[in-house]
């Protein structure tokens, strides 16, 4: 499917973002993990362009999207996301977060709930029973071992376009972050996902996050790890279609 690209500004801070054409009545906006960029969810988006707009941007200083003067914190970040949602998005929003994207669309969903009507969290980081850089990288080594050559290229080519300062610095912020008690205040619905085979995120830390959503819902993606979106785009954009229908019928 054709899609465009387009800029975004808010205050200093500058992002490239692709749109996927489709019904005005919703929105999916698809927000990506660290040292990764939209194109990871390029063949996830088409297929929800079938009942929605798609927005994916690039986070600022990864991607296409140029580095701000200043860091950015998972809060900031959440703000910006919300004035992107207010000026881009048409219609109900769903809102997806994968890794450390689930940081932020969570901060999202809890400083700004009236702006979203569902949200997502993929693979939510990080574990807190493995809060250091160090455990994570490693998980993360453990995790890509065996991983299908595609998810390999994709992750070289935009881990590449980081600088390894600002890398740094976001990994930092994202263990200074603690999301399972920012989903204690979020009531949107939320649908919580891991892939089956995800040695970053756990079982028992992912049901964790789910139970700790007053309003939430748990699923495995079969036979996918970490980067279950990058790998293929199902079944993980047909869970989430199912998820916003069933959501949608109830009310």
């Amino acid at each position: 499917m054709a899609h465009s690209d387009h800029t975004f500004e808010h205050d200093d801070f500058t992002m490239v973002f692709s749109s996927y054409p489709g019904p005005r009545s919703r929105t999916f906006v698809l927000i990506h993990g660290i040292g990764m960029g939209r194109i990871v969810f390029d063949e996830v988006a088409e297929v929800l362009a079938a009942q929605g707009t798609v927005l994916v941007p690039d986070l600022p200083g990864f991607g296409d999207s140029p580095e701000p003067g200043t860091m950015a914190t998972i809060q900031d970040n959440a703000e910006l996301i919300k004035r992107f949602i207010d000026s881009q998005a048409t219609g109900e929003v769903t809102l997806v977060g994968h890794s450390m994207g689930t940081q932020i669309v969570a901060e999202v969903a809890k400083q700004f709930p009236d702006t979203i009507d569902t949200l997502v969290l993929i693979a939510p980081t990080i574990n807190r029973h493995e809060r250091s850089a160090t455990k994570q990288a490693a998980r993360m080594v453990q995790d890509l071992y065996g991983e299908s050559p595609k998810v390999l290229v994709e992750g070289v080519v935009e881990y590449t376009k980081t600088s390894p300062l600002w890398f740094a610095n976001k990994l930092r912020l994202m263990l200074d972050h603690r999301i399972e008690e920012v989903v204690r205040e979020v009531a949107t619905p939320t649908l919580v996902m891991r892939g089956e085979t995800d040695r970053v995120c756990p079982r028992d830390w992912v049901t964790e996050v789910a139970d700790a959503l007053p309003n939430s819902e748990y699923e495995e993606i079969p036979d996918r790890g970490h980067e279950a979106v990058i790998k293929s785009p199902e079944p993980v954009a047909s869970m989430v279609l199912d998820f916003v229908t069933r959501r949608a019928r109830r009310n």
